[in-house]
């Protein structure tokens, strides 16, 4: 691969549709003495909990989901910011984004399991795909205590909790009862690494 063949952008982006939770965005690419508009779709970046109990149980949530129109196995998570203002914000400032996803993997902790993370580490940061960005980050988490409020959900929220052993879990991702498949494919490669496998 020559330079010549390596896409840069050229100038600001351009947002031609902002919703609530995605936004289009063109950005001029130059290749070689060409030049040309990409386009992709933005969506603020989420967070997703593998939560391992000392008897070696994964926490898992059992959620309606209306987009399937049906309940899922889900790890716990959710949103790093409230709106894609906020992400755009974050992004001009140059914040630190891990930062700010390791804050918002403990809030989301305590409101949708009503767990307070003493202990967390980062374990991976997934990205979607080349035309959608959408990042995902994953944390582990294996200290932890009962909140006196329990679980704090949001409106619409259907959300029941599942301990799970290392066999189940393995057998929800593998077998399609976690519909999030790069959730379910980080599971398993946070499963095998208890056993010092990789995958």
């Amino acid at each position: 691969m020559t330079a010549e063949t390596i896409a840069r952008p050229v100038g600001k982006e351009r947002i031609p549709y902002q919703g609530k939770i995605f936004e289009i965005v063109e950005q001029t690419m130059q290749i070689g003495d060409k030049e040309r508009v990409f386009e992709f779709a933005r969506r603020s970046p989420g967070v997703r909990l593998i939560i391992i109990s000392p008897d070696r149980k994964i926490l898992l949530t059992k959620e309606y989901r209306s987009e399937h129109r049906n309940w899922d196995f889900r790890l716990p998570g959710g949103k790093v910011f409230d709106s894609l203002g906020e992400y755009a914000t974050s992004l001009e400032n140059k914040d630190d984004i891990l930062l700010q996803a390791t804050a918002a993997a403990k809030k989301e902790a305590l409101e949708e399991t009503g767990l307070e993370v003493l202990d967390i580490e980062h374990f991976h940061t997934d990205a979607c795909g080349a035309t959608v960005i959408w990042d995902l980050f994953y944390f582990v988490v294996k200290k932890f205590t009962p909140h006196a409020k329990g679980q704090t959900l949001e409106l619409g929220e259907n959300i029941e909790l599942k301990w799970a052993s290392l066999d189940e879990a393995s057998q929800i991702a593998l077998g399609g009862q976690m519909q999030e498949t790069r959730s379910a494919a980080i599971l398993l490669r946070f499963l095998a690494s208890l056993n010092g496998n990789k995958l």
